[in-house]
């Protein structure tokens, strides 16, 4: 068993879950996909891809999946967790580049990023881009954190923030990305930002619409603002170091 789990969050993601988790298990890493209770044979198909499948009993929200899977992580005993979609927009093939930058770097939290230099041509609405340059600003002015994209869903999250994620771990849209940055760079967790690849969803669509996905990246800033969010125990000392 390696020390990093590759943990896919997956919902009505029939088409294109097993192929990402045979480029996943190819690889050397292993692997388990939280099904959050899609109605198709998204958790079927994982499962014969070769991937531990975990089941919730309906659809809770990604948040509450991935929290789901950072605790069965840490009960199995793996210091470090890879997030990747199922849907076929991060490339499995990015995962040791990336869980190699997180070690050198001594970050305990490791952002795959769209939108700095190096990486990939990625197509945003110009609305959402707008308010994804706002956030990124709240994330600096609130939690001392200098990230382009905050809500990028492929990371690597290490020890001890592992443990704090898998405590406290918010369930809404955008909570399991913005405010997790925020809440990082405010209790004082080494947070990177490195250039990837992202492609389109190689099948099925966003569960979020253009205008439902920016109104809720206005929420989440508004939350912020206020100082709503997760709070993460203080990171102590030098002694606790990322290990992958």
């Amino acid at each position: 068993m390696t020390s990093t789990l590759v943990v896919i969050p997956a919902f009505r993601e029939e088409a294109s879950v097993g192929d990402v988790v045979k480029r996943v298990l190819a690889l050397g890493f292993d692997c388990v996909v939280v099904d959050d209770g899609s109605p198709d044979h998204t958790a079927a198909r994982a499962r014969e891809a070769g991937a531990v499948v975990l089941q919730l009993p309906m659809n809770m929200g990604i948040g509450a999946a991935l929290r789901c899977g950072f605790r069965y992580a840490l009960v199995n005993g793996y210091t470090g967790v890879v997030q990747c979609d199922g849907d076929g927009q991060h490339s499995p093939e990015e995962i040791p580049r990336l869980v190699h930058e997180a070690q050198v770097r001594g970050a305990h939290l490791l952002i795959a990023s769209r939108f700095v230099d190096g990486s990939g041509d990625y197509e945003l609405h110009r609305a959402r881009r707008l308010a994804m340059k706002l956030l990124s600003r709240l994330a600096y002015r609130q939690g001392g954190v200098k990230v382009h994209d905050t809500s990028s869903g492929f990371r690597v999250i290490n020890e001890p923030l592992l443990s704090e994620f898998a405590r406290d771990y918010p369930a809404h849209y955008l909570g399991d990305t913005f405010e997790v940055l925020v809440a990082s760079g405010k209790a004082g967790y080494r947070v990177e930002e490195v250039p990837a690849d992202f492609m389109p969803r190689s099948a099925g669509e966003s569960s979020s619409g253009r205008l439902d996905s920016v109104l809720k990246i206005l929420r989440v800033g508004v939350s912020a603002l206020v100082g709503l969010g997760p709070k993460f125990s203080p990171l102590e000392g030098d002694a606790d170091q990322p290990t992958t």
